[in-house]
């Protein structure tokens, strides 16, 4: 017979997840669809009452996102427009009741390759805190979601916080994805930008992801470094529109084919980069600007 647990501190978790082998149920959005008829035969770890996975906090040099922060919360969070990317993410991770219960940090390990909240905290360069018995570690999101349905996470670990350097939340940003119809939609493909302004109005830094194009969304590292120093307009939307985005791997499945996909991508991409480059006129300037 399986076992229900619910406790209510992390100690509480942690204790219990080095003690057995249990599933960690968050909102719950994926794991009872999945079931179907089924009867669920695992142990089941449920974390809704651990109060303190719940926050959106500010430490001194990270903003931090509890393991139990649903879609609603970040969207009524107070948060910086590099933040944007992820709250237009939010919005379209189902329907309202799947926003209310649905948690970020059950998107990531679900690792979905067209996980809608993936790419915009990729660009925010957020690290995964994982928590065990014996001690915790951080690994970058990148380093977390390891291929579809895998990551990092060992069996006596609790994902128990996203961790968003200061320094990566200076500029605008912006969130586009590509579905079959406008909601309640897997991605076709997605994107997610960030862009900060030198002084003399200049793109300083550059950050873009891609989604459900590749095992895992990735960072266009080469794409972003050839934008710095560009100004932000037509000059750095034709450096977009001349590049091969070779750095996906996208699939043919009933969604899309691989090449649609690949052209998919690029145009999403001038086109999230051109909204960001719109958000960072009508501010005035979000130059270098992290939240304090």
């Amino acid at each position: 017979m399986s076992r229900y647990a619910r406790p209510v501190s992390t100690d509480e978790a942690l204790a219990l997840l080095a003690a057995g082998n249990w599933r960690i149920l968050a909102g719950g959005t994926d794991f009872y669809p999945a079931l179907g008829s089924l009867p669920i035969r695992e142990d089941i770890l449920d974390i809704n009452a651990i109060d303190a996975l719940s926050s959106i906090h500010e430490e001194a040099d990270e903003l931090v996102l509890g393991a139990g922060v649903t879609w609603t919360d970040l969207l009524e969070g107070d948060l910086p427009p590099a933040f944007d990317a992820l709250k237009l993410a939010a919005r379209e991770v189902g329907s309202i009741q799947i926003q209310n219960r649905g948690t970020i940090a059950g998107n990531l390990c679900n690792a979905s390759p067209a996980a809608d909240g993936v790419p915009p905290l990729m660009v925010l360069d957020a690290k995964v805190e994982l928590a065990s018995a014996s001690g915790s570690r951080l690994l970058p999101l990148s380093e977390f979601i390891l291929g579809n349905r895998k990551t990092a996470r060992r069996p006596e670990e609790l994902l128990v916080a996203l961790r968003v350097p200061k320094n990566a939340t200076a500029g605008a940003s912006h969130f586009l994805k590509l579905g079959a119809r406008r909601y309640l939609v897997i991605s076709i493909a997605m994107v997610a930008t960030r862009i900060v302004l030198d002084e003399d109005g200049c793109i300083a830094e550059a950050a873009i992801a891609v989604g459900a194009c590749s095992p895992v969304a990735q960072r266009l590292r080469r794409l972003e470094t050839a934008l710095v120093g560009r100004a932000p307009g037509s000059e750095a939307l034709e450096a977009v529109c001349d590049w091969p985005f070779d750095e996906l791997s996208p699939i043919d499945d009933v969604r899309a084919s691989a090449g649609y996909r690949r052209k998919a991508a690029a145009e999403i991409t001038r086109r999230a980069l051109s909204a960001t480059f719109d958000q960072l006129a009508r501010s005035g300037d979000l130059s270098g600007k992290a939240a304090a």
